[in-house]
């Protein structure tokens, strides 16, 4: 198999940089077309190999014996052999010899996911895909694992050994392995799947022209990477609950596989933290979903703005109560409030210009704090106020008495905050509207 023959991939599609800024809606995939005519397969899996000399050929066989008779659009299967040793090489160059719709890719280095990224970027097929050697998974899950991306309904779509409805079989000590991790990225990354390690995943082509170059892992944190970045980026990601069976004869080497891990969750972390990934490029044009498009008299963001305003405000609230308790045991009711109240306020502003604003990277930060600042003067005017107010009232207010009032006069003030966060300190940018190129005119021979 030549390089040339496989240019034709999800960069071949007649876009030109001018669209790079955002994906296409989605659309589903005709059945019959010039592409089917052509030749070109909706579907590409890929079985990535390394020394798989025993497991490959039946794997293969019995994988495109279930494509021909179950899947209603052309396929085709690709082997990626990750710089095997043995004879693996000889058994992939037979099976695409002798079945059709089979086809060979050698690689001079290791790691599964530098196989997929190559032969993603590479594919002609508009649905890309790929699973286990050992077919763990139940051959049964994918049509219903690539389905939605044909149709146009989801992004990725990916196979789930931990959903509710799924049945596993294996041993106690993979079990607790792969829950510690997905709980770990949960914890960590604020991950909303439920199954990051399951080698039975699909994406749709023009969502990995985009993505891969954002990935850097090149082995088992692939897989993880990919499906953090498109949660992130709002990319909808659909789960299939599988049956999956362990196989006992794997040789990935568990401890070396949960340190790479663990250094990609923090490479990853750390990204996102600063705002370092340009996760803008895979936003969805508006109006794809229909619950995205405007309503009458109602700004875009409004809503959402207000839930992350919300929920960061309570979390600051409680963190500021606590800090007034703490700061009280030492220092005057006044003192007190003015310390907790600054701390939470720095807190707040980093929270809302990141949870509720979506704003990223370190451009503007000083700026944005101070304007927070004079938020938080304005909030401790108001509840000082309050406390002074109720020091001449009551003389020696109890404790509970001063936390009543402080949280009276702090909601008061939380409508004002966010007004002047949303006005003053994260104005909304305009968003340019997307210039449609002009209709040519007809030729006056085809006018009738």
């Amino acid at each position: 198999m030549t390089t040339d023959s496989l240019r034709s991939g999800p960069g071949a599609n007649g876009r030109t940089s001018g669209d790079r800024a955002r994906l296409p809606v989605r659309e589903h995939l005709p059945a019959c077309g010039p592409a089917a005519a052509s030749g070109v397969p909706v579907l590409d899996v890929v079985v990535p190999v390394y020394n798989e000399e025993k497991d490959l050929r039946p794997c293969v066989l019995r994988l495109h014996d279930h494509l021909s008779r179950t899947f209603p659009y052309a396929f085709r299967i690709t082997v990626a052999d990750n710089a095997s040793t043995d004879s693996t090489p000889a058994v992939a160059a037979a099976l695409a010899a002798e079945l059709r719709g089979v086809r060979y890719v050698r690689l001079e280095e290791k790691g599964r996911g530098r196989a997929l990224r190559t032969v993603w970027s590479e594919s002609d097929a508009p649905v890309l895909a790929y699973m286990d050697v050992d077919l763990s998974t139940d051959l049964n899950a994918l049509l219903p694992l690539v389905a939605p991306l044909i149709s146009g309904h989801s992004d990725l779509a990916i196979g789930s050994r931990l959903a509710r409805s799924a049945r596993v079989v294996r041993g106690s000590k993979r079990e607790f392995i792969s829950r510690a991790y997905n709980l770990i990225l949960r914890s960590s990354l604020a991950a909303g799947f439920s199954d990051a390690q399951c080698g039975f995943k699909a994406v749709r082509s023009e969502v990995a022209e985009r993505l891969l170059p954002m990935v850097e892992d090149s082995g088992w944190f692939f897989d993880t990477e990919l499906l953090v970045l498109a949660e992130r980026a709002g990319l909808r990601i659909h789960e299939v609950p599988v049956d999956w069976i362990d196989d006992p004869d794997s040789t990935v080497h568990i401890v070396r596989t949960a340190t790479e891990d663990l250094k990609g969750v923090w490479r990853v972390g750390r990204a996102l933290a600063v705002g370092a990934l340009p996760l803008d490029r895979l936003a969805r044009p508006f109006g794809d979903d229909p619950r995205d498009r405007a309503l009458t008299g109602v700004e875009r963001g409004l809503a959402r703005q207000l839930v992350g305003f919300c929920v960061v405000g309570v979390l600051s609230t409680l963190f500021y109560l606590a800090l007034y308790s703490l700061f009280r045991l030492g220092v005057g009711p006044q003192l007190a409030n003015g310390g907790a109240l600054l701390v939470s306020a720095v807190a707040n502003t980093a929270a809302n210009r990141r949870l509720t604003f979506g704003v990223r990277g370190r451009d503007g930060a000083v700026r944005h704090q101070a304007q927070g600042l004079v938020v938080f003067a304005i909030g401790l005017a108001l509840t000082s106020g309050s406390l002074a107010a109720l020091g001449a009232a009551t003389g020696s207010p109890s404790h509970s008495t001063e936390l009543a009032v402080l949280i009276t006069a702090n909601l008061a003030a939380t409508v004002l905050r966010f007004l002047l966060l949303r006005a003053w300190v994260f104005p909304a940018r305009a968003c340019p509207e997307p210039e449609l190129e002009p209709e040519p005119e007809p030729d006056s021979e085809d006018v009738r």
